[in-house]
């Protein structure tokens, strides 16, 4: 893992032109160079986006919860929740919580747990 001095906000990849990445690709793409993730790789995150990862957990938490993993840091979950008052895409929706700050929460969270 490498740390980049003005790394780009994965807020700012998402549903931005012309990748137009979801919310679990634009986190994994927020910390690319850090973890050295392929462009690969974050397409294949399509798949977790809009409440279809497992158990329909927010994309931006799985994908955050990923790179922490692999970070051998503590997960954010329960931050995370505090915040967002569920886990689930569908039900955070529904709370009225916006998408773009979920993958803003996760990005900050990664990022304070990797200072």
């Amino acid at each position: 893992m490498n740390k980049q001095e003005n790394r780009i906000s994965s807020e700012n990849y998402f549903h931005v032109l012309p990748q137009n990445l979801n919310c679990a690709q634009a986190v994994l793409k927020g910390f690319q160079n850090e973890f050295q993730i392929s462009e690969t790789e974050i397409e294949e995150y399509r798949a977790w986006g809009g409440g279809r990862a497992e158990g329909g957990v927010c994309g931006a938490l799985f994908a955050a919860e990923r790179l922490l993993r692999q970070a051998n840091k503590s997960g954010i979950r329960e931050e995370f929740l505090a915040v967002t008052k569920d886990t689930g895409c569908l039900e955070i929706k529904k709370g009225k919580f916006p998408c773009l700050d979920c993958v803003r929460l996760a990005d900050e969270l990664v990022e304070m747990r990797l200072k």
